[in-house]
């Protein structure tokens, strides 16, 4: 009760900073864990630049298992808020039991798939001859680490569905800093190279799947996963892809990106190009990060608003989360202008992809700061149960007009039209969201 007279009455600076920042934390937990693993292949003597390379092939497998990881996971962990909400405990630990197995099942097949079929989806996925060994030397790992990590996510998302988000956060922290030990131990220390950052990302996994299992069998879980519950009810299992579908296609929405991105380098620029737009995908992800935070605070105190006949509260949430969404990007465009071989040293020391890597990121993140109003835009839609306006808000920067771009413009410039792409997408995405904004206020005033 105290909660919801706050998201009604208490300031809205206040709330944003309250509800977005353990998300923002979340966040930068989460491209963490993959920026370390890109940050010592890099750093690898000799082979760093194509490794990185190699480990670029990967993005898109990386996300199309990120999607089913992350889809269930939703599916199941918003089922069991729902159930517990209905005070229907026992309905619940179902959920949790269908969940693990649907996850459980997939998993298998994933390390079914990496087993027989890997070196054919590398190399559709733009591999050579040169890269190959890198991308199945960190994939075929990471595949044979499925049939747990699959199941150990889920879990981690059922106990924030449990309502103990506090918990999840310390155990994605935990592992997180787990893996950024063990990385330099297994790469360099034991000699391993890729494998070793792999092997040190599936044991980080490993961890979170343990100790979820345990907080909910022998912990001081309020659910329990119960042997008997794990199979795939199929009244269950509609259940929670009713409500995975729709991550599962915006995850997989962002592999294709991936895809078409490296077919379309591997033309204009060779491998190392592949490697250059990993490091400034990374670079990216670090400060975009904060801002997809940002908009899961936002999210709950827009929705709460809109419901409560605030749409001014709501509005004005949008506005602040833009605002400080703006200023940061600046700030982190600035400082990216400034010391673009700092950035780009993070994940390789080799002279021609850094070279290859600045030129890049001097012009794909030149529109860094106007992100910010496309994210938060098409986030204020879905908060307000425009589930259809969203959607394609949500996929227009990265792929509704960023793939069509991407394959017209390099024709005309070459690689750095591949770089230009993702500028000339912002912009023309922030333009329209401005647009669906101006029409979705000038409607609420005149009503």
């Amino acid at each position: 009760m105290e909660n919801q007279e706050a998201l009604k009455n208490e300031s809205i600076s206040k709330l944003l900073v309250k509800y977005s920042v353990p998300a923002i934390l979340a966040m930068m937990v989460t491209s963490l864990y993959n920026t370390v693993d890109r940050a010592f292949i890099g750093s690898m003597e000799n082979v760093g630049a194509l490794a990185i390379s190699g480990l670029g092939i990967t993005m898109p497998l990386f996300t199309i298992l990120g999607a089913f990881c992350v889809a269930i996971a939703v599916g199941g962990s918003t089922n069991v808020s729902i159930k517990l909400g209905e005070g229907n405990k026992k309905e619940a630990e179902r959920v949790i039991g269908s969940t693990v197995a649907l996850e459980l099942a997939v998993g298998i097949i994933m390390v079914l798939i990496g087993i027989f079929f890997l070196d054919k989806i590398l190399y559709a996925f733009g591999a050579s001859n040169d890269t190959i060994k890198y991308a199945k030397d960190y994939m075929s790992i990471i595949f044979a680490g499925a049939w747990f990590n699959l199941p150990g996510f889920a879990l981690n998302s059922c106990i924030r569905g449990e309502g103990n988000p506090k918990l999840a956060a310390r155990m994605m922290i935990t592992s997180c800093i787990l893996n950024l030990i063990l990385d330099p131990i297994l790469i360099f220390g034991l000699n391993m190279g890729i494998k070793g950052a792999a092997i040190g990302t599936v044991i980080s996994q490993l961890f979170i799947c343990t100790w979820s299992t345990y907080y909910f069998t022998l912990g001081k879980s309020n659910l329990k996963l119960k042997l008997k519950n794990i199979r795939l009810d199929n009244k269950l299992i509609k259940l929670i892809l009713v409500i995975a579908v729709t991550p599962f296609f915006m995850e997989l929405a962002a592999g294709s990106i991936h895809l078409v991105t490296n077919k379309i380098l591997k033309i204009y620029g060779g491998d190392l190009s592949i490697g250059a737009m990993t490091s400034v995908t990374s670079i990216s992800l670090m400060f975009l990060m904060p801002i997809f935070g940002l908009s899961q605070g936002m999210q709950t105190i827009i929705a709460y608003n809109h419901g409560a006949k605030q749409p001014e509260r709501a509005r004005r949430t949008l506005f602040l989360g833009i605002l400080y969404g703006t200023a940061l990007l600046t700030v982190a465009s600035v400082l990216v202008r400034l010391f673009p071989e700092v950035f780009v040293g993070i994940f390789t020391k080799d002279e021609t992809l850094m070279k290859m890597a600045v030129e890049g990121i001097n012009i794909n993140l030149i529109t860094l700061p106007i992100v910010g109003v496309s994210v938060l835009g098409s986030v204020y839609f879905q908060s307000i149960g425009e589930a259809k306006k969203s959607m394609f808000l949500s996929l227009l920067r990265q792929v509704i007009i960023l793939i069509p771009v991407i394959i017209i413009v390099p024709k005309i410039y070459g690689l750095k039209g591949v770089w230009a792409s993702q500028p000339i997408a912002d912009f023309l995405a922030m333009f329209i969201v401005g647009l669906f904004l101006y029409k979705e206020f000038k409607k609420r005033v005149v009503i």
